[in-house]
């Protein structure tokens, strides 16, 4: 058993450039694992950054400047978020206050229904349960109430980190964009010597999290767009709300299109009940959902995310698990990322005797 881990080692570790890059991996896992809370602003600006490098780059070409390239287009995307955030984002939160407030009577029109179930099937539903289930349903709903109410204090509090993180994350992502090729030197300088096949990982690793980025970017504003479109021709209440859930649900695979189907399909059977207008709204949510996953998804990313359904939610749990908001948005990224670390991990064969 010995001589087979010795074998084994010899194959896998001894080559100068897989120890430098498994040190590199070690101490980036290092990092992010005890120090992600407070890189939170680092990390929203490199995201943004590379959101932002295409059209720098674009605009270099044209002004001949670096400088004035990612000055001009953080403009217009601070511009671009200032809209947003005074027109979008009060309406979506009064809409989620009037959601709360309505719902008690969401769970009284929910009883009314579900007390007719015994007499009707009375083989398979239980009075008992219903009565149970109710109850459970109110406390939370009542913890439900006083969460916002906790929340909205908190906030309040953190107003003076939300304007240091305003001042902050532009000023990163201006300077990420400005001295981007002097940064990757300086990086480059305190990197070990014998590291060529983590270059040619990283290489990989870059194109595949500037297309995530920028892929994940359009899916959002596309899906959430179209939800918004739907939802405010059939004339469905907290439209904006529900549009952004829909659009923020794509950045967590498959779980986050069925958590965020509850929302959609109660709200709906609060204001219509089982009737033509539910079922219209349902199937074409359910044919969104069914062309975001079918064309939207493949045509955006290509090949790019070339990885199996139950990897990438094994991917979202194990790394949400680790590091919360971040492991889920880099899920996929950091699947990728251990799948091409496997794949140019060298395999020195050993002679046969």
């Amino acid at each position: 058993m010995l001589e087979v881990l010795l074998q084994w080692y010899r194959r896998r570790f001894t080559d100068p450039q897989a120890i430098a890059l498994l040190l590199i991996l070690l101490a980036g896992f290092g990092i992010l694992y005890f120090m992600h809370a407070i890189l939170a602003p680092l990390l929203v600006a490199v995201v943004l950054a590379y959101l932002l490098e295409w059209p720098t780059a674009r605009l270099q070409r044209l002004v001949g400047s670096r400088t004035w390239a990612a000055t001009i287009v953080l403009l217009l995307f601070g511009g671009v978020a200032l809209l947003l955030v005074l027109f979008v984002a009060p309406t979506a939160w009064r809409q989620g206050i009037n959601l709360v407030a309505d719902l008690p009577n969401m769970l009284n029109q929910f009883y009314n229904y579900a007390v007719t179930l015994p007499e009707r099937y009375p083989a398979l539903v239980d009075a008992g349960i219903i009565d149970m289930v109710i109850d459970n349903l109110r406390s939370r709903l009542a913890s439900v109430g006083e969460s916002v109410v906790k929340f909205s204090l908190a906030s309040l509090v953190g107003l003076l980190t939300l304007g240091i993180y305003a001042i902050l994350v532009p000023l990163m992502v201006f300077f990420l964009l400005k001295d981007k090729e002097q940064m990757i030197d300086a990086v480059r300088q305190v990197l070990p010597r014998n590291r060529g096949l983590a270059g040619k990982v990283w290489v990989e690793m870059n194109q595949q999290i500037t297309n995530y980025i920028r892929g994940k970017a359009l899916e959002m504003v596309i899906v959430g767009g179209v939800s918004y479109l739907l939802f405010t021709f059939l004339g469905m209440r907290y439209s904006l709300l529900l549009a952004v859930l829909v659009g923020f649900s794509v950045l967590v695979p498959y779980i986050g299109a069925v958590l965020v189907t509850i929302p959609v399909v109660a709200v709906a059977l609060f204001q219509w009940g089982v009737g033509a207008d539910f079922w219209t709204l349902v199937i074409a949510y359910l044919v969104i959902q069914a062309l975001d996953g079918n064309l939207l998804v493949p045509l955006l990313f290509s090949e790019a995310v070339n990885l199996h359904p139950l990897v990438i939610i094994l991917a979202v749990v194990i790394f949400g698990g680790l590091w919360g908001f971040w492991g889920v948005f880099f899920a996929i990224p950091l699947a990728t990322l251990v799948k091409a670390v496997i794949h140019a991990w060298p395999d020195t064969a050993q002679p046969a005797e």
